[in-house]
């Protein structure tokens, strides 16, 4: 075990010391030439490199190319270094100065890479701890969005109709039969995950009377959507911006005891950068409000469903809001 992390540190070594390391390399994949819209080009952007960092799933791509048309929109000599495999080799490179703008979830930053045990429900106290934590690493963390890609359970949507069900302690008024669960094995086992999930809900997992331990189907991640879909189970576990939950007309539960820690997606920057040039946060800062569950939802089944590339849809959608224009 101690050779296999001495050799996973060194991996990660070789992986910051250079950017083309572990197939750390530039990408433009569908980049397109863009105009201005309500970003436009900032004095002294011109002849300074933005180098923009994201992680590899459908998600953060979109998300890392709206932040690279942004900064070329803005001026700037961007590098386009989306597609980082993994969270931590993506965090290390923005710690270590390698990439300077990206988007992180502040769940992620709190749990994984600042070592708490435990996440806030609240978005804006949550937001605000990572914030002023960060600061000492030199990254600055912009307007947090509504996009708030945390746990959540989703039931089909002519149940929900059926049963009048809209948040997560109506499960509680359904009779124990119906109250069956599909999850996979991470969530089924994590010291925040079903177990104290059913507590905080009053329906603790095993009680007759409130889920008895057959109704809850241990299965993989992906297979859990179609299950819920197709009524194998009533609830079942996703990620509140998986683009499934829109093609298969699921209904994500409002967790209305805030059980869910907070999971926003921020800008985050170098520190320098935007000292010296506030108006990209600016534009960021306009950008992230209109960042929602429902938007992001859109984008991820374009890509996911529909098979179309994320620097499309990321262009599409800066273009939509009127923030670039097509050349």
């Amino acid at each position: 075990m101690r050779a296999k992390r001495k050799g996973a540190l060194a991996l990660l070594t070789a992986c910051l010391m250079s950017l083309t390391a572990c197939g750390l390399q530039p990408s433009t994949s569908g980049i397109k030439p863009v105009g201005p819209g309500k970003i436009k080009p900032i004095p002294g952007a011109k002849g300074t490199k933005v180098t923009v960092g994201s992680k590899a799933f459908t998600e953060q791509l979109i998300l890392g190319k709206i932040a690279v048309y942004t900064a070329e929109a803005s001026g700037f000599d961007v590098v386009d270094m989306t597609s980082v495999p993994g969270s931590q080799p993506a965090r290390q490179l923005m710690v270590n100065g390698k990439t300077n703008l990206g988007w992180e979830y502040t769940g992620t930053a709190w749990l994984t890479y600042m070592g708490h045990t435990r996440g806030m429900a609240d978005q804006k106290a949550q937001w605000k701890a990572v914030s002023d934590q960060d600061r000492s690493n030199g990254i600055t963390w912009g307007k947090p969005s509504k996009l708030n890609n945390t746990y959540a359970l989703a039931v089909r949507e002519e149940y929900a109709k059926e049963k009048r069900i809209e948040k997560l302690s109506d499960i509680a008024k359904l009779p124990p039969a119906d109250r069956t669960l599909c999850v996979d094995a991470e969530f089924n086992s994590r010291t925040d995950g079903l177990n104290p999930l059913l507590s905080k809900y009053g329906i603790p997992r095993g009680s007759s009377n409130g889920v008895p331990e057959r109704n809850v189907s241990v299965m993989d991640t992906g297979t859990i959507y179609t299950a819920t879909d197709r009524g194998s189970c009533n609830f079942g576990e996703v990620f509140s911006t998986d683009g499934r939950i829109k093609s298969l007309n699921l209904r994500v539960l409002k967790d209305d005891l805030g059980f869910f820690p907070a999971y926003n997606v921020s800008p985050i920057y170098a520190t320098s950068l935007v000292k010296k040039f506030p108006k990209l946060r600016a534009y960021f800062d306009q950008m992230a409000p209109l960042l929602t569950d429902d938007e992001m939802r859109e984008m991820n089944l374009k890509v996911d469903v529909e098979g179309q590339d994320p620097s499309k849809v990321a262009r599409d959608w800066l273009v939509s809001k009127g923030f670039i224009t097509r050349k």
